[in-house]
């Protein structure tokens, strides 16, 4: 997830910038579906240009989500180690769902599966994630909080999944937020205890 090398021209860093907040309002906009077309013309720039900038719509997307993911990544790094471990896990997740249903585009950036992609081109957003996230999800994994085997790119895509379910719900967080409970704890009852 790296920006934009230094080395370019000031012309160069000048399309980059302009285009990057292009980008950002038209994801806002419009989401993953954002026209690289349209952000060229509104950016006064060649779509070629876009594209030597964003050789991918995932490339462009996880720019446009650099900032965000940069604050999941912090966010996760403040919660390792603190208090229970499922409870610092599940806390983080649910601040991956919150970012990934109220900032259209960072669910389809945090996608593993871009069809449109080469399929061994590592996806940056969710590998900042991945790395971030996994000492959480051991210390979760060691307490017995979590299941063994379970990854953290199962869990983003348990996250994307809901996020993408959801999106044109007229209440798209609180039937994510609904979705994410319902998959952390399970489709069984609580045991019923004797009192």
């Amino acid at each position: 997830m790296n920006a934009m090398p230094d080395g370019q021209r000031a012309d160069a860093r000048r399309n980059y910038a302009r285009i990057l907040a292009v980008a950002e309002k038209e994801v806002a906009a419009h989401g993953a579906a954002a026209s690289l077309e349209q952000i060229a013309r509104t950016a006064g720039v060649g779509s070629a240009t876009v594209r030597r900038h964003f050789p991918t719509r995932r490339a462009l997307l996880e720019a446009v989500s650099r900032k965000r993911i940069e604050a999941l990544c912090v966010r996760a790094h403040e919660l390792t180690g603190r208090g229970d471990s499922r409870d610092a896990l599940l806390g983080w997740l649910d601040n991956v769902l919150t970012y990934s249903v109220s900032v259209r585009g960072l669910a389809a950036a945090l996608a593993y599966d871009d069809p449109g992609s080469d399929p061994v081109q590592e996806n940056a957003c969710s590998a900042a994630l991945e790395e971030a996230a996994g000492p959480l999800l051991h210390r979760a994994a060691q307490d017995g909080a979590v299941a063994t085997g379970v990854t953290v790119a199962d869990l983003i895509t348990l996250i994307v999944g809901i996020v993408l379910a959801t999106e044109h719900h007229p209440d798209p967080a609180a039937r994510a937020d609904r979705l994410f409970r319902l998959a952390v704890t399970g489709l069984s009852p609580a045991p019923h205890r004797p009192r």
